[in-house]
């Protein structure tokens, strides 16, 4: 099976290659436009000249049996184009695009050509957080903070809050029937900003404030007198009376820990079994993006 890194940025490098250079059957072929990086990260897995590519013609012509699109957001329009086009199986990083026509675009090219395109929300696959979909959810909160990070309010809501909303989305146990927004933005820079999501019987919030004085990330699901809380991915806490806290194994990968491994490995499980893979899910969470994100510049005009 050929699959395809495209970008070998951070996230590629400690995130999904170490997942992906030790699959069984997996022949792993790289693509970067900075040779320097294609040398060394190349090495570094001992892979040979004939899986290094520096432009995306040449690793499609290759024929790749599935892709990950690690590049750029600006330039995932472009390269998921091409790859769609080409018949690849695809999972790339959230969000698809900046844009949410673009984004429109690349889901509706996929199902028109039925090739799977799966997005990296991987918090859905995060033990933690799956742990916490079987616990009672009248009340929903989770926080995503940072620390000096104040942002222009579309990227900071693509690039990052949308974990906050796509795991809301993944959380919530109904139908949502009201959104609200609100947020604090100065000099044209996103400060913070609160969703508020309802329906019958609960409500979700999402939170992240990129002047918080701290980087954490906490997740509360509460209902029927008990809560489950999960800290920064690794540590569960279940309150009912004494609360009880489970920890993350010394030896569990960060990946595993954060749901990518799993979300890399249900990819590539789909494209083995021929079953394709649709985005309209993911999506969705896009299109509530896209109304933050005009919630939001409606308060800073």
């Amino acid at each position: 099976m050929k699959v395809g890194c495209i970008g070998l940025g951070d996230i590629a490098q400690k995130a999904y290659l170490p997942v992906l250079a030790v699959q069984p059957g997996v022949e792993l072929h790289l693509q970067t436009r900075t040779p320097a990086t294609l040398e060394r990260v190349g090495d570094s897995l001992h892979l040979p000249a004939a899986q290094r590519h520096a432009g995306l013609d040449a690793l499609i012509a290759a024929g790749l049996d599935a892709a990950f699109v690690h590049a750029p957001t600006d330039v995932h329009p472009q390269v998921v184009t091409r790859l769609l086009k080409a018949g690849v199986p695809t999972y790339v990083d959230k969000p698809l695009a900046y844009e949410l026509a673009d984004s429109g675009r690349l889901v509706a090219l996929a199902e028109e050509r039925g090739v799977s395109l799966a997005v990296g929300f991987n918090r859905r696959h995060a033990p933690g957080y799956v742990q916490c979909a079987d616990h009672p959810r009248e009340l929903i909160i989770m926080q995503k903070n940072r620390v000096g990070l104040p942002e222009e309010p579309r990227r900071m809501i693509l690039d990052d809050f949308i974990h906050v909303v796509d795991t809301l989305r993944f959380l919530v146990p109904g139908q949502v029937d009201d959104v609200t927004v609100r947020a604090r933005a100065e000099d044209g820079l996103l400060h913070h900003v609160v969703l508020q999501l309802a329906g019958d019987g609960f409500t979700a919030l999402g939170v992240m404030n990129r002047l918080s004085g701290s980087t954490e990330e906490i997740l509360e699901v509460s209902g029927q007198d008990s809560k489950r809380q999960v800290v920064n991915l690794a540590e569960v806490i279940d309150h009912k009376g004494q609360p009880t806290v489970r920890r993350r194994g010394d030896w569990v990968p960060v990946s595993r820990q954060r749901g990518i491994e799993q979300a890399a490995l249900a990819f590539l499980d789909a494209v083995r079994a021929g079953k394709t893979l649709s985005a309209r899910d993911a999506l969705a969470s896009h299109e509530l993006c896209e109304r933050v994100v005009r919630a939001v510049d409606e308060r800073v005009a």
